[in-house]
Order: structure tokens, then sequence, then C-alpha cells
């Protein structure tokens, strides 16, 4: 049996789309293609970053989200009872920021497969383990308006099934670890502890492969980088849900570390879980030395035993700059081999 790799490295899930396939330094993307060349265009963006993950060293891969133009949305455009034509202005994370949003209308149900051909694009073109991310069912329905089912819970569970279509198929399709992102908790952490893991747990039903959930403090961009300002010396958000997500049945928590204001210390909350570990700022284009990865990693030991720590981004890498962003992932896999050096 191959011996486990000591800080094995990831990326939180989003990566930056090239020039060619859409916009750039945007969360929302316009795509620059139509048709049959958008798909060419999207699948070459998907193995190039299979490519310069690997190349810089990370353990696990994944697409980067490159088919998809957001996070969440992407997963929604293969849902019926979701009206994306008549979008309407809904106030998102606990009215953080405004956007405009789809609506559901009706019943929900998978018009089909949500991210087949992705999976299978990657399993067919890496040996290293794979992982798929999907939008949380709190995440979705505070990024999407009711006007249907008339109670956010009900609706909650109605995506939970909804994702764990897909994220079974996902596991038929060769992938080792199903993740998904639910920065919502965040802003509401009462209710993440109770009905938004019991909603996960839902997600995640019959599933033998890993399992994750990405909770970070969002993307880099001026409405979350202005709410931080607001949380004070300390952000101390993950405290009220992390006891129950220690008892929860995910595997992996992915949380948000480098340069950040979460005492440190709160990760001895999350128990025997497999900790992805935010070593790399999303926030900023300064590219991380790998001097300071194994740093955030040392940190990080005295909370976590080191056998479960998984370095990882602090969250997506999406409205970065594309060099930048590759070069932080270099730095990730650098400084997770200078970790190994060192802490062994």
């Amino acid at each position: 049996m191959a011996q486990q790799t000591l800080f094995p490295t990831a990326a939180a899930g989003s990566l930056p789309k090239p020039f060619w396939l859409s916009e750039t330094h945007k969360l929302w993307p316009q795509w620059k293609q139509q048709g049959a060349e958008l798909e060419t265009a999207k699948r070459d963006a998907t193995l190039l970053w299979l490519k310069l993950q690997e190349d810089a060293g990370l353990d696990t891969v994944g697409d980067g989200e490159q088919s998809r133009q957001h996070f969440v949305h992407g997963f929604l455009e293969f849902v019926d009872g979701i009206d994306f034509h008549n979008k309407v202005e809904m106030g998102i994370r606990d009215n953080r920021y405004k956007a405009m949003v789809p609506r559901v209308v009706g019943a929900l149900t998978m018009k089909g497969r949500a991210h087949e051909a992705e999976a299978k694009l990657c399993r067919a073109h890496t040996k290293k383990k794979l992982k798929f991310t999907l939008p949380g069912p709190m995440t979705i329905i505070d990024t999407i308006a009711d006007e249907h089912y008339g109670d956010r819970i009900k609706m909650a569970m109605a995506f939970a099934d909804l994702l764990n279509q897909e994220a079974r198929a996902l596991e038929k399709d060769g992938v080792d670890i199903v993740q998904f992102d639910e920065p919502a908790f965040n802003a509401y952490t009462t209710a993440a502890a109770g009905w938004g893991i019991e909603a996960l747990h839902r997600a995640i039903d019959g599933l033998s492969c890993k399992t994750a959930v990405h909770i970070c403090y969002g993307y880099g961009i001026t409405a979350n980088i202005e709410w931080k300002k607001m949380l004070g010396g300390e952000w101390r958000q993950y405290e009220d849900f992390f006891p129950a997500l220690a008892k929860s049945r995910i595997d992996q928590v992915s949380l948000e570390c480098r340069n950040s204001k979460v005492p440190p210390k709160l990760m001895s909350l999350l128990g025997d879980k497999e900790v992805m570990v935010g070593v790399i700022d999303v926030a900023t284009d300064q590219v991380e030395t790998p001097e300071e990865v194994a740093e955030t990693i040392k940190t990080a030991m005295q909370f976590v035993p080191k056998e479960k720590i998984i370095p990882c981004t602090n969250c997506g890498l999406a409205p970065l700059d594309f060099e930048v962003s590759r070069r932080k992932l270099e730095a990730l896999g650098a400084g997770a081999r200078l970790a190994r050096e060192r802490f062994a």
C-alpha cells in the first residue's frame, strides 16, 4: 500500500479563466465564444489548468470551474423550475451585497447531468486525485429568489436532493472527493450548525468517496473586503458551527487562514476531521513565498494533527490575474514540500 503523502495540497475550487475563454478579473464573466467553439474553449481551459496544477505539484486537482460562469449558477443552469430570464435584485450573504438573481418558480428537478463532461475529461487526463466542487444547499438558496416553496429550509432540502443526484454520478465518473462550497455558513452561523449541516448530510447520502465542505470569508472582491473590516480584531464565525461539523459525516473541512483574523486555535474545534488549511491569500496579488506557506502550515500543526492537514487556498482564485494565480499555486506546492522536509 502506497504511503500517504504528508501535507497533500489542493486548490479550493475556482481558477481564473484565460482571456480567450471569457472576460478576466470578474466573478460573472461573459463568454467570448458561442456554441461548439465555446465548448472547445472550455475544454482547452480545463486541460490547461489541469496541467498547471500538476506542474505546481498539487496532489489533488480539479477542473478549476472553467466551464461555469459562476460557482453557484453553473450548477443551476441544469435545474428545471428556475427562471433565468426575469431576474430580480436580492440581498445575499445576509445583505452583505446585492445581486441580480434568478427565481425559483416551480418544483426543482434536474434536466440531466450537470458536470459529467468536465468530470470525465479530467479523469481521463490525470492520475492525480480528482476533486469536484458543487455549491452547497445553503449557499444556493442564498443566491436565488424563492417564488415557489415559501420556506428556505424546504427549498434547501430540495436542492440537496438534486446535489446528491449529481454527487453520486460524479463518484461513478471517477471523482475522488466531492466538495460543497458553503460561504453562506459564515453569514448564518446558527442555521449552519443546524439545518445547514442537515442539508449537507442529505447531499452526501450514499457516497463512499471523500466528502468536503469549503467555508471561507469570500472571494477577494470589494464587498467582501469591506465586510471583513467590520468583523473586528478576531473573526470567530467558525466557532459557532465547527463543533457541529466535528460531529458531522463530512470528511474534510476547508477554512481560511492566511492573512485572516481567524484565531488559528478554532481549528482544534474540528476534532478528527481532515482540515484544508488556507495557506494562500486570494485577496491580494502578492504571491506567497514557500517559507510563508510552510510557516502557516506550522501554525496549523499546533491545533491539527499534521497527518490531517491539507494545505489549500483560502478560497477560489477566479477573480485574480491568471499568471498571479499560477504562481500562487506554485508557491502552494513548493511550501508544502518545504514543510514536509521540516516537519516530517
